[in-house]
């Protein structure tokens, strides 16, 4: 994710009055998802548990409509709203993970809570199954104090429970081996030596927040993201087209991953469960057009045959 890091990018996240020049405030907001219970699938209520071998999991954030297309239309409706009370328009400019700004540490320094040891901003009644955006305002509005404590302790589940290792002690993260990373940033080959500890996660990741304490008290989703995605057959989703990859996942942030990325994470979650009856779907992949998800096909079959 080079984007991040070039000389723009960076100063703008230092000063976001680059971004806004009449910047006064920032107004951040925490929207509920679907809390990301143990074990819980796509489609499926928070404590169902897996009916049949071939599903994959999808992270509970993706269960829902594509909040890239939900949360800029109410920041808009909330700006007019802001307005209509000052009497005036204001200089304002909006972002949902989509700008050049430090999303986690505006949310603590506005008050949202704190950044946990699994890297995910944490607040004490919501857990971290909420998604940010923020408002940038040339408006002066009082500011909430930040939050100062770190109700993490001594608590390490998330370090240990994380099946690649990628969350580091000092509270960084190795999103190389992140498999959120892994199955929608990553747009070539899955490195080999990750793919067995990728398990089954078809699209992101939750075990971190899945093992969180803090996350037995987060809410329902708001009903924009409540889940409504079946549970996926992984063998049938590799003979998708690409016509009907767009018509399963319309709205859906899977459709980020692309038709090429999400069937290769496919194959990869199919060789992780070594269920021999996948092996027809997975030859079959082989004369797929896209040369990753043939690669990945072919580790695939050859991980069930070695069982």
């Amino acid at each position: 994710m080079a984007y991040l890091a070039d000389e723009t990018s960076r100063a703008r996240r230092a000063d976001p009055r680059l971004i806004l020049p009449e910047c006064k405030s920032i107004l951040v907001l925490g929207t509920p998802y679907n809390p990301p219970r143990p074990f819980a699938l796509s489609g499926a209520s928070a404590q169902s548990k897996r009916a049949d071998a071939q599903e994959g999991r999808i992270a509970a954030y993706a269960w829902g409509a594509d909040y890239h297309l939900v949360l800029p239309e109410r920041m808009k409706q909330l700006v007019a709203f802001i307005e209509t009370q000052v009497g005036g328009p204001i200089p304002n400019r909006w972002y949902t993970d989509t700008g050049p700004i430090l999303e986690r540490d505006l949310a603590q320094q506005a008050g949202l809570g704190w950044i946990g040891k699994n890297t995910c901003l944490i607040n004490p009644r919501l857990g971290s199954a909420f998604f940010l955006s923020e408002i940038l305002l040339g408006l002066v509005l009082d500011p909430d104090p930040p939050f100062a404590t770190d109700p993490c302790g001594a608590c390490a589940r998330c370090l240990d429970a994380c099946p690649t290792h990628c969350i580091l002690p000092d509270r960084s993260l190795d999103a190389r081996r992140c498999i959120s990373y892994l199955t929608i940033e990553l747009k070539d080959s899955i490195p080999e030596d990750l793919r067995p500890q990728m398990q089954d996660w078809i699209f992101g990741c939750d075990v971190c927040q899945q093992i969180c304490p803090w996350n037995r008290f987060a809410p329902e989703a708001d009903p924009a993201f409540q889940a409504d995605i079946p549970l996926r057959n992984l063998t049938e989703d590799l003979h998708l087209a690409p016509e009907a990859f767009n018509r399963a996942f319309k709205d859906s942030p899977i459709k980020r991953a692309k038709r090429r990325g999400y069937l290769r994470n496919v194959t990869v979650a199919l060789g992780n469960q070594r269920d021999p009856s996948a092996l027809p779907a997975l030859e079959s992949a082989l004369e797929d057009p896209e040369s990753l998800v043939r690669e990945h096909a072919a580790w695939a079959i050859q991980t069930i045959k070695q069982k």
